[in-house]
């Protein structure tokens, strides 16, 4: 970003001068001996850069902090420094109100933070751009290459999922979980769909948007239409990294998995399943796949914690190789994880794991973490690679009379007199033609199909009461 160039009206001299960066600002503050021209000064710069924005920006990596206000103290607490209350310390420009702290970040790095002003922490009141945390709201720093993320947006123009909520007793655990269950958009009883458990399942709906970056990833289709199994955890700590860490992963295994297999369309293998958390969820998560790799054949890391119980899930990963996908983020601003999170992915790739990793400069937060679900989901399901199949274990009723098979570029068929819903699917479960409301006499109904590449083919001609279904080749 080039340098903007600020002019300072100072009105007590009815001069103008001109400044490069903020550093010249401050020597020119610094150099008025009249305090009441020093505040007027200060007040003119406030006037001038509210139209740009705080933290006030420079040469993409520099971000000056700024407080106005009087005080007895004020620090600049955030991802950048462990939200240590003794943080940054800003400096006061003698004689004013007027608080600031120059720090350098890399050009695309996003970092939460809090000032406290004598010991009491608050949002920037000089920065409108928050983010939701773990602990409630707190100002975000954007540097100017950081992409806001698009994909977590609720959009009007794209087709909705649904959400199903409910509670299933865990005879495991002695304790009742609730459910959230996402399905995509035209969710069809006759197809069978990969699925993606999440751990801090309330958090990843209300503070990361998946439902809506689900819907956004299939509406511009890089991603297979999947369900969404979203848990709530009841005790975190202990069901994610403490005492109670073994029994719930049976829960998983054992009970909710087989209940939601049973419940709707899933494709029951592992390569169709991940399993995904954040933090304590990444521990739990990797324990769940590196320990049943023929339940969950993807595991999904968000800045996944492994410090606990002397590195255990750490020690698992790392071991013997499992069939596992594994993908994971991280960011450069979260202490001993970040270097940990750097061997894991190290080995991973030594051992010639199909992996995905990403170190983003940013903290342990929901901003990296939603920022970034579209990198996982698009890693295990991507939407060349179609994960949806048909359902073969529904009653589809009774096969069709039709000809030619194999075919060349068209389909005769024969149905008693009525309209029909006729639709084509390839080997993989993807619909290719798709004909409502079809008007088909006894007599041979042509279909065209010249458009279709050489395979099979599965035939549904669905009517008012009975379906019919056939298969054929090209």
């Amino acid at each position: 970003m080039s340098r903007i160039i600020l002019i300072f009206l100072f009105l007590n001299a009815s001069t103008i001068v001109s400044a490069q960066d903020f550093q010249s600002f401050i020597n020119y503050a610094n150099g008025i001996t009249d305090q009441t021209q020093r505040q007027n000064t200060v007040d003119s710069f406030m006037n001038v850069i509210h139209h740009i924005g705080i933290p006030y920006l420079e040469n993409d990596t520099i971000a000056n902090f700024i407080y106005k206000g009087n005080a007895s103290s004020v620090h600049i607490a955030g991802d950048f420094s462990f939200w240590s209350p003794d943080g940054h310390a800003l400096s006061n420009l003698q004689g004013t109100d007027f608080w600031y702290s120059t720090q350098k970040y890399e050009a695309n790095a996003r970092l939460d933070y809090k000032v406290i002003v004598n010991g009491n922490w608050i949002l920037d009141p000089l920065n409108p751009n928050q983010i939701l945390g773990g602990f409630g709201p707190n100002s975000e720093l954007a540097m100017p290459n950081y992409i806001q993320p698009w994909e977590i947006h609720d959009l009007d123009n794209v087709g909705h999922g649904r959400l199903e909520t409910f509670s299933i007793n865990s005879t495991i655990m002695n304790a009742s979980y609730t459910i959230h269950v996402y399905l995509p958009p035209q969710y069809d009883d006759n197809l069978l769909y990969p699925t993606v458990y999440v751990q801090d399942g309330g958090e990843y709906i209300g503070l990361a948007n998946a439902d809506h970056i689900i819907d956004n990833l299939l509406d511009s289709a890089l991603v297979s239409p999947m369900i969404g199994v979203f848990v709530v955890p009841n005790e975190r700590n202990s069901e994610y990294a403490g005492s109670a860490r073994n029994n719930y992963t049976r829960f998983f295994v054992e009970e909710l998995v087989p209940y939601i297999d049973e419940q709707y369309n899933t494709i029951p293998e592992a390569k169709a399943r991940a399993v995904l958390g954040d933090s304590f969820g990444g521990n739990i998560s990797a324990l769940i796949s590196f320990k049943h790799p023929d339940i969950f054949g993807n595991c999904g890391l968000h800045s996944g914690a492994f410090q606990q119980n002397n590195f255990e899930a750490n020690d698992l990963v790392l071991g013997e190789k499992k069939d596992i996908k594994v993908a994971s983020v991280w960011g450069t601003y979260e202490g001993s994880l970040t270097q940990n999170m750097r061997t894991v992915r190290n080995s991973l790739a030594a051992k010639g794991y199909d992996l995905y990793s990403k170190e983003l400069p940013e903290g342990h937060s929901w901003g990296l973490w939603r920022a970034t679900i579209d990198d996982l989901l698009k890693f295990f399901f991507p939407h060349d690679i179609t994960q949806v199949k048909t359902n073969t274990k529904l009653p589809l009723s009774i096969d069709l009379t039709y000809f030619p098979n194999p075919i060349t570029n068209e389909l005769f068929i024969k149905v008693p007199l009525g309209k029909y819903q006729i639709q084509v699917y390839n080997i993989n479960g993807q619909l290719v033609l798709n004909k409502t409301d079809q008007p088909v006499h006894t007599e041979q109904y042509r279909i065209a199909l010249a458009d279709l590449e050489k395979g099979i083919y599965f035939l549904k001609v669905k009517g008012e009461k009975i379906i019919y279904t056939g298969r054929f080749l090209k």
